[in-house]
């Protein structure tokens, strides 16, 4: 069969609450879960694979058209995000005009939680929950050969009759290992960079799945609380891979890169011992590191460490189960930095119980912790989550905007905020006088300065720090 999986354009991607510089200004990254399947069914199945990564091709969609009637696939494979619904039914609607007799199948996160308000949309034939790998030939396989859909696990789609059928859901992937790496081949690779790196290519890497912790605000269903992790050999062959390609610059996108800081270190240690020509950085929490570990890191390759500060108020870090403290958050920052890394910091405003005395700690524990990058963001209370939940039961959030929007995708949908002690308009007014506050600073922007080492990094952060500096609220 031909399976072509698509990353769709992102010309109605839902902006949250923030502005749009938030977003416009990081860069592209690899799709990898479409890369895993396409890698996985490439190397266990004789099915016809491509991808299209539209948004890093610049693909318009009557480009896009062109290309699906090139390759004429008998399914076609999205991975659908709350965020992203618009363009994903967008083209699974193009997908349908060019041959109706042609599968859409999405899976991902959003599906994961709204699986009979997705399966209900006219445009989708299937959908997929949880990890897609293996399930996806199982899938092409019997829809090849004809075979008993009801035997396929974690499928979700219509039976004759027009009714709802749900198969159990596979378990989770224990042996992270057996799957192949990322088909990264099948994309533009060469045309993935970041903010972070001054040179190109860069790509992402998933050294685990799952997070162990409890955090309100957040919810990755489709991946599980259970933290799998990939071993260290494992992990230092995927690198190979890519130096071989080219890719030397890697965002480790773990959601807490350094749970087992031993699995870590045995990484660290390997690419030393091969001495290994890399740049990284990665995700972690700052009661997961140490000086030991930190330094070993930078001996490794790593430039910098991305830590999820989200508030400098002990009362609002309780209050959304972060199990940080602000002093903590604080000493780790400038442990990391003295150790010579980048340090990213990631802060949210709007959250449960905030004052604005609160919000004086988070902006001056952004200003304080001396950070190389502040990630900013108001916070909205995603679907599924603790936090979404207990906002519609107390009344805080009126209604069940996302249900309501996976229903029915439309273009005048505005996420929730927490509408506690704010307004959405104070707090982007508030968002944007934070922003202009940390990276305007003529230290700040001396620091940057001095740092940069090509000509196309000076004009990513020139045309970043113009949009900071007359940036306004959406």
């Amino acid at each position: 069969m031909k399976l072509l999986l698509i990353n769709p354009p992102s010309e109605n991607e839902l902006l949250g609450n923030n502005p749009q510089i938030i977003e416009s200004e990081r860069g592209f990254n690899p799709p990898l879960g479409l890369l895993y399947i396409a890698a996985y069914l490439r190397e266990n199945s004789s099915h016809d694979i491509a991808v299209i990564d539209a948004p890093a091709e610049q693909l318009s969609y009557s480009l896009l058209e062109k290309r699906i009637a090139a390759f004429a696939p008998d399914v076609v494979g999205i991975t659908a995000m709350t965020f992203t619904m618009r363009d994903v039914l967008k083209t699974a609607g193009i997908v349908k005009k060019l041959n109706n007799d042609t599968k859409c199948v999405l899976g991902g996160p959003h599906v994961f939680i709204y699986p009979d308000e997705t399966i209900n949309l006219p445009q989708i034939d299937f959908l997929i929950l949880g990890e897609g790998e293996i399930v996806f030939k199982e899938f092409l396989d019997t829809i090849e050969n004809g075979g008993d859909l009801s035997k396929v696990p974690s499928l979700v789609y219509k039976n004759n009759s027009g009714e709802t059928v749900k198969t159990p859901i596979a378990p989770m992937i224990e042996d992270l290992d057996a799957l192949p790496h990322p088909a990264r081949d099948l994309t533009p690779f060469e045309r993935y960079s970041s903010l972070i790196f001054s040179r190109t290519p860069v790509t992402t890497v998933f050294t685990s799945r799952g997070c162990p912790y409890g955090c309100k605000f957040c919810l990755r269903p489709h991946l599980g609380k259970k933290f799998r992790c990939r071993s260290a050999e494992n992990v230092i062959g995927e690198l190979k891979e890519c130096v071989q390609m080219g890719i030397r610059d890697f965002l480790i996108y773990d959601d807490t890169f350094t749970v087992i800081k031993k699995r870590v270190s045995d990484i660290c240690e390997l690419i030393i011992k091969e001495k290994m020509d890399i740049r990284w950085d990665c995700r972690a929490r700052v009661d997961t590191v140490n000086e030991e570990l930190l330094v070993k890191m930078k001996e490794a390759g790593c430039i910098g460490v991305h830590y999820g500060i989200e508030s400098g108020s002990l009362k609002v870090l309780k209050n959304i189960n972060k199990g940080i403290a602000p002093e903590q958050a604080r000493d780790v920052c400038a442990l990391t930095r003295k150790i010579g890394l980048k340090v990213l910091t990631y802060f949210m405003i709007g959250l449960p119980g905030e004052t604005m005395a609160d919000m004086e700690e988070t902006f001056s524990m952004m200003r304080r912790v001396k950070a190389d990058y502040a990630h900013l963001t108001i916070f909205t209370p995603f679907p599924g989550t603790e936090l979404y939940r207990s906002g519609l039961e107390s009344g805080i959030i009126k209604k069940d905007h996302w249900k309501k929007f996976a229903e029915n995708p439309d273009e005048v949908f505005v996420p929730p905020h927490w509408g506690e002690n704010f307004t959405r308009e104070q707090l982007q007014e508030l968002l944007v006088r934070a922003y202009q506050g940390f990276y305007l600073r003529p230290g700040n922007i001396a620091r940057i300065l001095f740092n940069i080492r090509t000509p196309g990094e000076f004009f990513r952060k020139a045309r970043a720090g113009l949009k900071v500096m007359f940036m306004k609220k959406q």
